[in-house]
């Protein structure tokens, strides 16, 4: 039974892993969609890819930081993981049901925290590895737009010294680059949390010994699961991120991605869990903002906004309650 247990634990960390892809296809491709550099189903494959072969390249420290830097190792078990695991999910598969781009990576930390408390009460709670993740989610959408709006004018001043149509062709190609880093930042940050996931079991199960670490088959299979969720796509946030914040050309899709990138890859190298969601608008609002504020729809900002504050709450709240229910004696 305990086998049974675990290995449905980790079928379904998988499928949040998928979920989280779904959820967050819209955030690689939403740019090089609505600047029309691709199709969506060219640029949904595009992504895909680019999040499976990040599992080559970029280490698993921020599988380390959520395997046993937000929860204290000695209280997880397989009921607890399954709790957190359906608070992220449920609101995860919500979210994208009425096209929001919500975080996975914040719903996961909002069901490791209420299963872990409801399980263990606040002891339970790494609080200083909780703390820096709730840093980033202010600060990683302030850096995006910061580093978007930089590169927007910088490149806007590089145009103009050239003439339109090459200007136009160079930035169409440079995007293309831009996405595959995008989504490989993706793909390295975003999966590793549900190999951190396995990995806490798998360790705390004593199948790991007396080390912590992520074996090849978990990283493989996230990142499997995580590709294979944004081939699926999210069409509907899509929509809301790609259309609905503000209207793309090649060049500010170009410097809202790199400037996600950057970010993404640089916080997964540091071991740090972002939001490739808050990531993305801030940069895509950043781009917005050198034209003028107006131009940014900040009504559908207003409402992200307000999805991105309920998700940690909701997910605690979820995930309490289904470990309520998961440890019911039957």
């Amino acid at each position: 039974m305990v086998l049974e247990l675990l290995v449905l634990t980790i079928g379904v960390a998988l499928v949040f892993d998928f979920w989280n892809g779904v959820n967050d296809s819209a955030n690689s491709i939403a740019t090089v969609v609505s600047t029309r550099v691709l199709p969506p189903t060219i640029a949904v494959a595009w992504a895909a890819w680019w999040n499976f072969a990040a599992a080559f390249g970029f280490g698993v420290s921020v599988a380390e930081t959520v395997g046993r830097g937000i929860i204290e190792t000695a209280v997880v078990d397989e009921p607890m993981i399954l709790a957190a695991l359906a608070g992220a999910i449920l609101v995860v598969v919500s979210a994208t049901r009425f096209g929001l781009p919500v975080s996975s990576s914040h719903a996961l930390i909002g069901g490791l925290v209420g299963a872990g408390i409801t399980k263990a009460g606040l002891d339970a709670v790494l609080f200083d590895g909780l703390l820096r993740v709730l840093i980033f989610i202010a600060l990683a959408p302030v850096l995006g737009m910061v580093i978007s709006y930089g590169l927007m004018v910088l490149s806007s001043r590089a145009a103009r010294r050239a003439s339109l149509a090459p200007t136009a062709g160079t930035f169409k190609r440079l995007q293309l680059m831009s996405a595959a880093g995008y989504s490989l930042g993706h793909g390295t940050n975003d999966a590793q949390k549900t190999m951190g996931i396995i990995a806490v079991l798998l360790f705390t199960g004593g199948l790991l010994g007396d080390n912590f670490f992520v074996p090849v088959w978990v990283i493989l299979a996230a990142h499997a699961s995580i590709a294979l969720g944004t081939l699926v796509g999210g069409r509907r946030v899509i929509k809301t991120l790609g259309m609905r914040v503000t209207k793309l050309k090649p060049i500010g899709g170009f410097s809202a991605e790199t400037a996600g990138a950057a970010i993404l890859i640089g916080t997964a190298l540091g071991g740090i869990p972002v939001s490739t969601t808050h990531t993305i608008t801030g940069s895509i609002i950043g781009v917005g903002a050198v034209k003028r504020l107006s131009s940014i729809r900040w009504v559908v900002a207003r409402r992200i906004g307000w999805a991105w504050v309920a998700t940690i709450p909701l997910s605690i709240v979820v995930a309490s309650l289904s470990y309520v229910v998961l440890s019911y004696p039957i």
